[in-house]
């Protein structure tokens, strides 16, 4: 391959259910490759499978795209010079290749029918039509060329496969790997064209690959077993010039390290796996998703990015911009990345603290919709989103860290006030909220100076005062220094707070 050939590269989803987050990964690394060198990349939806086709995934493979700020420059959506960009829509191009395989001697008609497949699994667990057995088995290798005839005629069902050739080795270099080697004795006679003249993903991703220009393969480790069959799909088809690079990206792990993370974990574990929510057609259930949880796409993305990739120093927070200008395939780990669901929280947390209130704002507002808080001006929310960011790991968590601002707290945390009231904290509170609506400038350092004075006057400790005073606010011992929700509050919220938590607290 030239080494000024164009960079393009792409991200080949089926459309068969939500999108996992090593899937998600897949894109982000082909973007960031692609980016890196203004190439193109491209979403191509594989959903030749028809049998695993979801109606909804493919728009949920765009929403999800869209989300994390992964547009494609060619797809279903966005067509160029090199579509269609849904395999099943390039069907009729397909079948002319194998035929063509099948022509060079490098693949067969295979008449077998699932139940004579089904059958040899039974005796033999370990079945797989290969070199050994498929001259026993009913095929265009083992049937005379007058028999094969006929029962093509016949219009019989049949699969075209890839004739894998015996004792020799197939390498490749592999831009993460180095050089792969793989020995074709172990190596099974894929299907290529399936029953449905449908072709499978080893002859749809290689004609397509070619097709489209495909310079770089970004794809998960787990399609390493499947690369030579592709490599002498390439090399049988004449195409070998123009062979894409070839990365096998590392496995995103179980947190304990235990193999490939799934849904399954996810939901054992209490995380989620996908980026968005998925509903699932048939049982209705819905599975989180990244983004309902609260993860902002920065997060997400940044978190993904340096999962089995870094860029050599202490650097963890970074924008995709950023990830751009940083990517190479030397810093992709070989080894595995093991998922980590608190780290994640980290990075969103970080992220929240980083992103302006404005960015943020729609969210947040969404969330008091939600719990039925209207007429609430942005500034006066912008204001407690200030005194709260650093609190939230979610955006979600705002309400739970700040509802007490646009609620009176119903319950009161007494427990930890009435063991220790008496009628000189009551007589404390009472002359501080009179004096409190004297004030004709509510600002909050006056306030903490009169207020502070005050408990000196009164002989009493700072915090048998300050903690029963939180809780008349809030509810509770939690939330930001306590001046600054007296301010925020405002004079009027502050005065009837008070007056309604003695009551609570002298109550018998």
């Amino acid at each position: 391959m030239s080494s000024e050939r164009k960079v393009r590269v792409r991200f080949a989803p089926s459309p068969t259910g939500g999108l996992h987050l090593g899937g998600v990964r897949t894109a982000l690394f082909n973007y960031l490759y692609a980016r890196k060198h203004q190439g193109d990349f491209i979403l191509r939806v594989e959903d030749t499978d028809q049998t695993r086709f979801v109606a909804g995934a493919e728009e949920y493979i765009n929403e999800c795209l869209a989300w994390c700020g992964l547009t494609p420059d060619e797809s279903p959506l966005k067509g160029g010079d090199f579509g269609p960009y849904r395999q099943s829509e390039r069907k009729p191009s397909y079948r002319q290749f194998a035929e063509q395989l099948i022509e060079k001697g490098y693949a067969y008609y295979a008449f077998d029918t699932s139940a004579e497949l089904d059958e040899q699994r039974k005796e033999q667990p370990n079945f797989r039509y290969s070199h050994e057995n498929r001259l026993k088995l009913r095929n265009s290798l083992s049937l005379s060329q007058e028999e094969t005839a006929k029962l093509l005629a016949a219009g019989t069902p049949h699969t075209v496969r890839i004739k894998v050739p015996t004792d020799e080795t197939v390498s490749f270099n592999d831009m993460i790997r180095g050089q792969v080697s793989f020995d074709t004795n172990l190596i099974d006679d894929k299907v290529l064209l399936k029953a449905d003249g449908m072709p499978t993903y080893h002859l749809a991703v290689v004609v397509d690959d070619k097709a489209m220009e495909i310079s770089h393969v970004f794809r998960g480790e787990e399609w390493l077993p499947s690369a030579p069959v592709h490599v002498l799909l390439w090399e049988y088809l004449g195409w070998n010039d123009e062979m894409p690079k070839w990365a096998h990206l590392p496995l995103i792990l179980k947190p304990d390290g235990n193999g490939k993370l799934s849904k399954r974990d996810g939901d054992r574990l209490g995380f989620p796996v996908y980026a968005m929510n998925w509903k699932d057609a048939q049982s209705e259930t819905v599975t989180q998703g990244f983004r309902e949880m609260g993860f902002l796409p920065e997060a997400f993305v940044n978190m993904l990015g340096v999962l089995g990739w870094n860029d050599g120093t202490e650097q963890e927070l970074f924008s995709l911009d950023e990830l751009i200008a940083k990517f190479s395939v030397e810093r992709i780990s070989k080894a595995g990345a093991k998922f980590d669901f608190e780290k994640a929280k980290w990075f969103n947390h970080e992220w929240i603290k980083k992103s302006s209130n404005e960015d943020l704002l729609p969210q947040i507002k969404a969330l008091l919709t939600l719990h039925n808080v209207q007429k609430v001006g942005d500034h006066f929310v912008t204001e407690v989103l200030s005194a709260v960011k650093e609190r939230l790991t979610f955006v979600s968590d705002f309400w739970e860290q700040a509802s007490f601002f646009f609620v009176q707290p119903e319950n009161y945390d007494l427990a930890a006030v009435k063991p220790k009231w008496s009628a000189e904290k009551t007589d404390f509170f009472q002359k501080v909220n009179s004096e409190f609506g004297e004030f004709e400038s509510w600002d909050a350092s006056a306030l903490e100076a009169y207020f502070k004075g005050a408990i000196q006057e009164s002989g009493m400790k700072m915090g048998e005062l300050m903690m029963p005073f939180r809780i008349m606010l809030v509810g509770g011992k939690f939330g930001p220094d306590v001046f600054q929700i007296v301010s925020l509050l405002g004079q009027e919220e502050v005065i009837a707070r008070v007056n309604k938590a003695l009551v609570a607290f002298t109550a018998e």
